[in-house]
């Protein structure tokens, strides 16, 4: 397939995407009144994601054939967790109470019985878009989104094997899944920037999380010295080290358990990138009970948050709002869907009383997985992020159980 792209080196769109960057942090340091009325209302971070996709949009870059992702995904994210990580208080983060398990759970259910509720809507307004039990049956094609929603990439490739999916009806969803759960994600950030107002009005408890980001902040206050060429070098060493070092085992781990322990791969223990994070997030915990733990206080956590934005940035590339106009009855499905599990993650928070943290971080745990929940997270303070990443380990572990099960839900409503 040719790449009509008006930019199609990789390198000349890297370039676009720090520029894109550079702008939207400087402007959001400007004092100038336009700009800080400006982003009053509109989150940096949103702006990062956002402006890459009207890239993708408009044809100046093609996301999908660029390799950016993949470089910012499998490199710098897998460094980025290990700097972020290294310098987590582990008891603290244990101390945030069993709410975010909850609403982790709750986003899990939202996705199993969200499918199921969706199709029935579908069932009314598109009656001939649904029926049918061959590999290209609407129901069938919605097992791998909710694959994807649970757990992640993995998951859905274990439900398109499992429900035998046609290849057209699983691009439709593929294409919806990216939409929709990209749109979900600014939806997060915009709430993020807004936690304070939002956790005021419903009662929510932020007092654990205060305590986690004062301690982090005091942390910083007490040791914060300018970083020496030595500790860029040594953040390097140990971020892409254990990167490398994440990748040689998982090159090793996906494929013996393919190869050995095929039913395993329900689990997601036959994928790589499971692997990598895992390896990557084990390795970080392990490092922050030693002096490494230390390089935070030359900002080891500013390096990686510049690693996520980039990640950011590549993950908007995937965007293209014009593709809703393509098929937009499944379109319909996957917004459906979505409302469903947010609805439902609100309303168990508003009962529960759990902060805006908890919700998003769980939700989407349970929608990116290990890309881009420590990117909500780390909207809310970069200290934060450690939480999303072991969210979303437990939703790859879960991700594929919990797809079946919506899937023999909407295999019946069908």
């Amino acid at each position: 397939m040719t790449n009509t792209a008006l930019i199609t080196n990789d390198a000349t769109a890297l370039g676009v995407l720090a520029v894109i960057l550079g702008f939207v942090f400087y402007t959001n340091s400007s004092m100038h009144p336009f700009w800080r009325g400006f982003y009053k209302y509109i989150p940096a971070l949103l702006l990062c994601y956002f402006l890459p996709s009207l890239m993708n949009t408009f044809g100046v870059i093609d996301g999908h054939a660029s390799q950016l992702y993949f470089v910012a995904s499998r490199y710098l994210l897998p460094a980025c967790l290990v700097l972020l990580i290294l310098s987590v208080d582990l008891k603290a983060i244990l101390g945030l109470g069993p709410k975010a398990i909850i609403m982790f759970l709750t986003g899990t259910l939202g996705i199993v019985i969200g499918g199921p509720i969706a199709l029935l809507v579908l069932s009314v307004l598109a009656p001939e878009a649904v029926g049918g039990n061959g590999p290209e049956a609407v129901w069938r094609g919605m097992t791998t989104l909710a694959g994807s929603w649970i757990g992640g990439g993995a998951n859905q490739a274990a439900m398109k094997e499992v429900y035998s999916v046609g290849g057209d009806i699983f691009s439709v969803m593929v294409t919806v899944d990216v939409i929709v759960a990209n749109i979900w994600m600014a939806v997060l950030l915009f709430m993020a920037s807004k936690a304070k107002e939002i956790d005021a009005k419903t009662g929510a408890d932020t007092s654990a999380i205060e305590r986690l980001k004062n301690r982090v902040e005091q942390y910083h206050a007490e040791n914060a010295r300018i970083p020496m060429t030595r500790d860029l070098m040594l953040m390097v060493a140990i971020g892409f080290g254990v990167t490398g070092l994440a990748h040689f085992c998982a090159d090793f781990l996906g494929p013996f358990f393919q190869e050995h322990y095929p039913w395993t791969s329900q689990y997601s223990l036959t994928s790589k990138f499971f692997w990598l994070v895992v390896i990557v997030t084990t390795i970080g915990l392990g490092l922050s009970f030693s002096p490494v733990r230390h390089l935070e206080a030359a900002g080891a956590s500013k390096v990686a948050s510049a690693f996520l934005y980039i990640l950011v940035a590549t993950i908007g590339l995937h965007m293209d709002v014009t593709k809703i106009a393509e098929t937009p009855v499944y379109f319909v499905v996957g917004i459906v869907w979505m409302l469903v599990h947010a609805g439902l993650m609100l309303l168990v928070a508003k009962i529960i009383r759990a902060p805006l943290f908890y919700m998003a971080v769980g939700s989407q745990a349970n929608v990116g997985g290990a890309a881009s929940a420590p990117v909500v997270a780390a909207s809310f303070h970069p200290s934060l992020a450690p939480v999303g990443v072991l969210l979303a380990v437990f939703g790859y572990a879960v991700g594929t159980y919990m797809a079946w099960l919506c899937g023999q839900f909407l295999q019946f409503v069908n």
